[in-house]
């Protein structure tokens, strides 16, 4: 009998047809190639779309894309509604009948949703209605893909809604995905959710990477079911390995946190720096991040910063603010200001507000340009003006400094008053601008009331300036001991100009014990960070033996560099170096307001 069918599949084409299918799926792809040819040959709708899908696989003879669309056209015109849908596809993908060719292999590129040219989505409407209308599933969710995402012109959402339901009833992993997002426009009613999920589930128990990401997502965050991690990074490792790369950069995050499963980070990274090559930003910008942390290793920031940079290109507002922190320090990459305003920019307009204020805080020490000003101003007013305090505090400022705005100190202060209630940084600019008499008449008093709540909160720069205002008495007692611990405190913060300022406090001529020794240690911490006054006292110190140290080439090479910084003072300690002190408030002699960085 056996001997007879193959007999009869050299003269029946529907034997042939028969034959190769039997072939194909014992693993003969190149004998059942030629069985499948007999029966194309012959006109058969079924066998010209095997043909055609042989030669776009190529199973059983050389890839072809032009063989290939040939055969499924003449399948599809035959009436053949598998080969509609798929013909749809091609179009889709810009590989329909009539588009460009590229090379004899390219029938690969289908299967790896590689679009080589432009989609035709009117050729792929037309083919995928007939399909739809001929009861094919696939060609039901093309259909409805087409009439909701397609072009304009082409677009229906109704119907396409429609036909997306037809396509899910119908057992289409597409349609149960593209339905599922359909429900997801609006999920108030229960019975809603609960349907979206079950479509989502569906289509991802058959494979469809899109869908699995989706469902672990879903599972991951428990949105409509318990939270399940571990089933979360099974979805997200299934839609990985089929290439999609938002579920590749999850789950590289999951293996590198061991989210729902031990924790491997080298293979975390792995698939994190394929998802962030494929670019995807979030992936590239966790790689940017665990080269800019290091970990086990050194942080690596030049490493760090070609990542960022691949992540703030896709507008990935951390990634930018990021790579702005590495140019404004730079660290892995050139100090540049200017090139951090622009990507504190990328990141503000994305959507995060520190890059508004660290945008603003450049703009004050001039760079960006004046769009960036009128930008930056504009933010600050429309949230300002909503209740964000904070946003209140820049806008002050933004006033304050002439920042996008013209200056005007009477609204500044207005401003800073009321963000003054809830920010700390507005405390003290409140409180300066009340000792200052700046928009508001003068009130040290209660200028040093506000710089003293925010010095109590930690703010640097309020210690520094409440202790210079303590130690003169401006606004209150006078109170030197008080105001020598607020400048140790912001010493020990890394305040250069309190570090100077508890030297000379230390030098004599104060109402604290005279300690040398221990102001020239730190007029040399002040020094060593480039304060000048320091560094003209500690060459003083070294060249008259003040705490027991004597040093003239050191005390020359300290005095070189106060002159180096322009301070005047110290061409006279250069020319009389070895020269005896006059007293012991000779070293003293500045004024600290003047030099402790107010």
């Amino acid at each position: 009998m056996s001997l007879l069918n193959t007999l009869l599949s050299g003269f029946s084409p529907a034997g042939a047809l028969k034959r190769g299918l039997k072939l194909q799926e014992s693993g003969d792809v190149k004998n059942a190639f030629g069985q499948l040819s007999k029966a194309a040959r012959a006109g058969i709708p079924e066998a010209e779309f095997r043909v055609g899908r042989c030669y776009l696989e190529g199973a059983g003879v050389p890839p072809s894309r032009a063989d290939g669309v040939r055969w499924i056209e003449r399948a599809a015109t035959s009436g053949y509604v598998e080969a509609q849908a798929l013909l749809a596809t091609l179009c889709l993908h810009g590989m329909g009948p009539g588009q460009s060719q590229a090379g004899p292999n390219f029938g690969l590129g289908l299967f790896s949703s590689q679009t080589t040219s432009e989609p035709d989505f009117a050729a792929a409407a037309t083919w995928a209605r007939r399909a739809a209308e001929g009861g094919s599933a696939d060609g039901q969710a093309m259909l409805g893909y087409i009439l909701t995402s397609g072009p304009e012109d082409l677009r229906n959402q109704e119907e396409g809604d429609r036909w997306y339901k037809t396509a899910a009833a119908g057992g289409s992993p597409q349609g149960q995905l593209g339905y599922a997002l359909v429900l997801a426009r609006d999920t108030s009613k229960p019975e809603t959710q609960a349907e979206l999920i079950d479509n989502l589930r569906q289509a991802a128990e058959k494979g469809l990477a899109t869908a699995l990401y989706l469902y672990g997502m879903l599972n991951e965050r428990g949105m409509g079911l318990p939270q399940d991690r571990t089933e979360a990074g099974k979805c997200y490792k299934q839609a990985a390995e089929k290439g999609h790369r938002a579920a590749q950069a999850r789950w590289g995050l999951a293996l590198m946190e061991g989210i729902g499963i031990d924790a491997n980070p080298v293979e975390g990274e792995s698939w994190l720096r394929r998802a962030a090559l494929a670019g995807d930003p979030e992936a590239a910008a966790l790689v940017g991040d665990i080269y800019a942390k290091g970990g086990s290793l050194p942080p690596n920031y030049a490493e760090a910063a070609m990542w960022f940079r691949r992540a703030a290109d896709a507008n990935h507002r951390g990634a930018a603010r990021a790579l702005a922190m590495l140019h404004l320090t730079g660290a892995g990459v050139m100090r540049d200001p200017d090139e951090a305003a622009n990507l504190f920019r990328i990141s503000a307009q994305a959507g995060d507000a520190h890059s508004h204020v660290d945008l603003g805080n450049l703009l004050l020490k001039g760079h960006g340009d004046q769009q960036d000003s009128l930008r930056t101003r504009e933010w600050f007013e429309q949230a300002a003006a909503s209740g964000d305090l904070v946003a209140a505090f820049n806008f002050g400022v933004c006033l304050a400094e002439g920042v996008g705005i013209e200056r005007d100190d009477r609204k500044a202060a207005e401003w800073l008053r009321r963000a003054a209630d809830g920010v700390v940084n507005a405390q003290y600019w409140y409180g300066r601008m009340l000792v200052e008499g700046r928009g508001v008449d003068a009130n040290p008093e209660e200028g040093r009331v506000w710089i003293a709540k925010a010095a109590a909160i930690g703010m640097v720069e309020a210690e520094v300036m409440l202790a210079e205002m303590t130690l003169s008495g401006r606004g209150g007692v006078k109170d030197h001991p008080a105001a020598l611990a607020l400048f140790e405190k912001a010493a020990g913060r890394g305040h250069v100009g309190a570090m100077f300022a508890v030297g000379a406090m230390y030098g004599g001529g104060h109402e604290v014990p005279m300690d040398r020794t221990v102001a020239q240690r730190w007029f040399r911490d002040a020094a060593e960070r480039g304060h000048p006054y320091a560094q003209m006292m500690l060459g003083r110190y070294l060249s008259r033996n003040l705490a027991g140290e004597f040093d003239l080439p050191q005390a020359r090479k300290w005095l070189e560099r106060a002159v180096a910084q322009g301070l005047q003072d110290a061409k006279a300690d250069l020319a009389a170096l070895g020269a005896e002190p006059d007293g012991p408030a000779e070293e003293n002699a500045v004024n600290l307001a003047k030099v402790s960085g107010l």
